[in-house]
């Protein structure tokens, strides 16, 4: 039995090669009759950056700090993946909007890319490989490597070129 695609996750990190990432994306849901899930993840402040701001705050002024930042950059992504989808649809002539839901959230990305796979049971995650130059070398980026490792579904990874 040939497998039917009827929740694709796109997992978008916003940056430079986004785009095409999304169109494979929104091919494959036109093609599938698919719904799309957009999903961003914010990582959480490092130890270290935690550790600085506790030195000049109190407990509760740096929890405080930490959960306004946190909710103002969610906010702030979550306006930037809207625009992003708006300008990509419209520069695309897509008249039928096939992105059912946007999701900005906060964690590993890895981690919650599948989570929210399980939990809007999508059937598909497709995501850009990426990746980054050390010593002249591309290197596949952690989470292009994690999610296919431990994913229960299929995974597309989309190259940068």
């Amino acid at each position: 039995m040939l497998p039917e695609f009827k929740t694709i996750l796109y997992a978008s990190d916003l940056g430079e090669h986004t785009r095409p990432v999304f169109r494979t994306a929104q091919s494959l849901a036109r093609k599938y009759e698919a719904n799309i899930i957009m999903v961003h993840v914010v990582e959480p402040m490092t130890a270290t950056v935690q550790a600085v701001v506790e030195t000049y705050l109190t407990e509760v002024d740096a929890k405080k700090v930490f959960q306004d930042n946190m909710r103002s950059v969610l906010q702030t992504m979550k306006a930037r993946l809207k625009k992003f989808c708006d300008e990509e649809l419209k520069s695309q002539n897509l008249q039928e909007i096939r992105v059912k839901e946007m999701l900005v959230i906060s964690g590993r990305p890895s981690e919650e890319i599948i989570k929210a796979a399980q939990k809007h049971k999508a059937d598909l995650i497709v995501m850009g490989k990426s990746t980054r130059r050390i010593f002249g070398t591309d290197i596949v980026g952690s989470t292009a490597r994690r999610v296919p490792r431990y994913s229960t579904i299929p995974v597309v990874i989309v190259p940068n070129n």
